[in-house]
């Protein structure tokens, strides 16, 4: 066989993997928005509809509570009837947010408001399934660059969510925000279009059987140690950015300061992803895992030296870029701790553990932002931090001791 059949053959399993892993790109850019929009305003519309202000962020919580939720059926969606019928199911959700939030704003309703963040929540679940569905596409070695460019497209995202807010939120005065949650549920329906040409295998009937018990598979060191990495990343990315945008207009600053450096934020969580892949491939997983949590270390101290716009915005550039290094290298980890038949139910129970403990920080954050500020909020994000450092360190010296042995 000469060295030229290794391609052919590659591209004969996986015949539509560059149009897929650009499918899902596109598609991510476009989820990603509607993403953008709900932080950009929940917790400013929680804020002028919640009875109290300590519920001004209930809304975002709620949402990564949808998040936690879904998840679990979305894989079992994805592993019966195929990834393409998880992601559809998804949008649908994306286009309902957007006008049930929209009547909620119409109408004044701040529980209506809460109960349309569910949805949400489901839509952004399955929009975080697309990394796991890219590493389908394409042969082994080339999984954590595909994962890691589908997840690039979350930089258009991080462009299209603020400036869809800012050119929208006036347009149907007086209610704030109307109009923009109308664009969202259209740019969903657009992301709905985009994922209809994906093709990818149906599950086989051993991938719908699921493998080992899931109890087997949870129990391995790796595993763990993957899903607290991916756990403490996404939770302090979303404690965090969750507050910020009230934090910022409680300390004086414009709506538009807000939404630029919510902008920049998202650019730093996807722009990276440009080059992570390559970086996880010749680093190895764990390295960036310890480097994404620095980051996010590194955004706590800049957010404690001042509340001035330029505090803000470093603290969450600094934030996104920690997350894009810690989630990724974290999913990578994930790669690494099933079998090809338990892919679905594993990536899903993965995602569960990671949303529901956010949906904890999530609720946190909104009180801790009203009693005790800011600062509070930044000095709390230090523990969770110091426990996934620890146990990567311990599962990095006993892979070490392994190999020696």
């Amino acid at each position: 066989m000469s060295q030229a059949d290794p391609t052919p053959h590659a591209q004969g399993l996986y015949p539509h993997g560059t149009a897929n892993v650009l499918r899902l790109a596109t598609a991510q850019a476009l989820a990603g928005a509607n993403a953008v929009v709900v932080y950009a305003t929940g917790a400013i519309v929680g804020n002028t509809l919640a009875p109290s202000p300590a519920l001004a962020t209930l809304p975002l919580s709620i949402f990564v509570v949808g998040m936690a939720v879904c998840t679990i059926p979305a894989g079992a969606i994805a592993r019966r009837h195929g990834r393409r019928a998880a992601f559809l199911v998804g949008t649908g959700c994306g286009v309902l947010v957007g006008l049930l939030s929209a009547l909620a704003v119409l109408l004044g309703s701040f529980w209506l408001f809460c109960a349309s963040m569910i949805p949400g929540g489901a839509y952004a679940a399955v929009v975080l399934s697309f990394r796991f569905a890219a590493t389908d596409c394409v042969e082994p070695e080339r999984r954590p660059r595909a994962m890691s460019a589908v997840m690039a497209g979350g930089v258009f995202a991080g462009v299209i969510g603020p400036q869809l807010v800012t050119f929208t939120m006036d347009v149907w005065p007086p209610h704030l925000f109307l109009a923009t949650f109308l664009a969202q549920a259209a740019v969903a329906a657009l992301s709905a279009l985009v994922l209809a040409g994906v093709r990818l295998p149906m599950p086989t009937a051993a991938e719908a059987a699921g493998g080992r018990p899931l109890g087997v598979i949870v129990r391995q060191p790796r595993f763990i140690t993957a899903a607290l990495c991916g756990v403490v990343s996404y939770l302090l990315m979303n404690f965090i950015m969750t507050a910020a945008p009230l934090a910022m207009r409680l300390c004086g600053l414009s709506q538009e300061a807000s939404n630029l450096g919510l902008q920049w934020h998202v650019i730093a969580m996807y722009a990276p992803s440009f080059v992570t892949g390559r970086l996880v491939e010749r680093f190895g997983a764990s390295r960036i895992v310890f480097a994404g949590l620095g980051l996010i270390a590194a955004s706590a101290v800049v957010g404690l030296g001042g509340v001035d716009v330029t505090h803000f915005w470093v603290s969450l550039i600094l934030l996104g870029v920690g997350w894009n290094f810690g989630f990724l290298g974290a999913s990578a980890l994930v790669l690494e701790c099933h079998r090809p038949e338990e892919k679905t139910q594993v990536q899903s129970l993965n995602d569960f553990i990671v949303f529901g403990t956010m949906a904890v920080g999530s609720f946190a954050s909104g009180g801790l932002l009203a009693a005790f500020g800011w600062d509070s909020v930044l000095w709390v994000s230090f523990v969770p931090l110091a426990a996934a450092i620890a146990a990567l360190a311990v599962t990095a010296s006993s892979r070490a001791a392994s190999a020696a042995a």
